[in-house]
């Protein structure tokens, strides 16, 4: 039959064998391409039996999960996964590099876009279900600071889409990445005080020396004043102060925050440790001043009690002979744990007080025990 047909116009045999692979190729990857999409309708079901076969080993709710993580990002989820049985398919085509390129660049850029999509989503619905949940359980607050993490988690995510996009191309990385090199510094030049802020906003996060709605004083010495204040917000590049007095408000750079000095009034807590103490008879003035300077010296050698604003009053008992000493000691903490400890040294140094008044032949009783009070920090 190729007799009939011009010599110039017919096929080597190599030719057709070329041809005839080609369309055999480019008609399973068609085929491919159009039952993808009930590929990517059974993934959501491969999915739900993989929470399945972990719970054999994990306890949770398998439904619960399902319904807040997989379930409203089903029909992303179903697009990754026709998008990926395409590029299995396209790998057909990968000994015909024009053909593979150019395709390639149309469906591994939907196949970057779709997982970065799907992926961000997923991110962003563990950080505000579950994450952020944790925060509130341990007892801290979420702010705009829970932004932070979302950014950072969706730059990681671009970058593993780049990264996946040029790989599926057969892409040269290093020298992309030797190209990008130059650019790249120059962006990170520009883009230093932006990074500096947010990288400081999470070190407050971390650290958490204040919160919103705490009084704070910072020393931003020696280019300004010291600035004491209410905090209003901390944002995701600064932190909003309401000046006392001026009642202005000041925004102050995360990154400035993180590394200055800050002394937080709010978190500062007092406590009055109340006792009387009863004498058995009737103090002189003098002994009243030997007991007053018995109990300051007590004192002297414990830390943690307020020696300034130690109060100490005498007074006559009511129906019988006798001096009643109402003592006031002010103890200062940060933690519920070095509280404790300090009332504890209180206890120490009432016995301290009882065995220098022994000496002195001053007989006293105790009819109540110590009484602590809260006192709020003088602001």
């Amino acid at each position: 039959m190729l007799e009939f047909i011009p010599e110039s116009l017919q096929f080597s045999e190599e030719n057709q064998r070329f041809l005839v692979e080609l369309i055999g190729r480019s008609s399973l990857f068609i085929f491919g391409t159009i039952i993808a999409p009930l590929f990517g309708r059974i993934l959501p079901f491969f999915c739900w039996w993989i929470l399945k076969l972990i719970q054999r080993f994990v306890s949770f709710n398998t439904k619960v999960i399902y319904d807040q993580l997989i379930k409203p990002t089903k029909n992303s989820l179903v697009t990754v996964g026709a998008l990926v049985f395409i590029t299995l398919c396209l790998n057909l085509l990968e000994q015909y590099l024009r053909i593979y390129q150019f395709l390639g660049f149309f469906i591994y850029l939907a196949l970057a876009i779709s997982i970065a999509w799907f992926a961000s989503r997923i991110a962003q619905r563990l950080i505000r279900i579950y994450a952020i949940k944790l925060v509130q359980r341990l007892g801290g607050e979420v702010n705009e600071t829970a932004l932070v993490f979302e950014t950072l988690t969706n730059v990681i995510i671009i970058l593993f889409a780049a990264l996946l996009f040029a790989r599926g191309l057969r892409l040269n990385l290093v020298a992309i990445s030797a190209s990008i090199g130059v650019g790249g510094v120059v962006v990170a030049f520009a883009a230093r005080h932006a990074l500096e802020r947010i990288i400081g906003t999470i070190e407050l996060f971390l650290d958490r020396p204040y919160q919103p709605g705490e009084y704070i004083q910072v020393n931003f010495n020696p280019y300004g004043e010291d600035v004491y204040g209410r905090v209003e917000s901390i944002g995701l590049r600064s932190t909003k102060i309401r000046t006392a007095g001026r009642n202005t408000i000041i925004v102050v750079p995360n990154s400035i925050m993180a590394g200055k000095n800050i002394e937080n009034i709010s978190r500062g807590k007092k406590v009055v440790a109340m006792l009387n103490l009863d004498f058995f008879r009737h103090l002189e003035e003098s002994e009243q001043a030997l007991v007053r300077r018995t109990i300051i010296e007590s004192t002297e050698t414990f830390w943690g009690i307020d020696k300034g604003n130690t109060r100490i009053r005498f007074s006559q008992l009511e129906g019988k002979l006798g001096t009643r000493a109402r003592i006031n000691f002010f103890l200062t903490s940060s933690g519920e744990d070095s509280l404790a400890l300090r009332k504890r040294l209180v206890d120490l140094a009432n016995q301290a007080i009882a065995n220098k008044l022994l000496i002195y032949q001053i007989e006293f009783s105790m009819p109540e025990p110590i009484v602590y009070i809260d006192s709020p920090m003088t602001i």
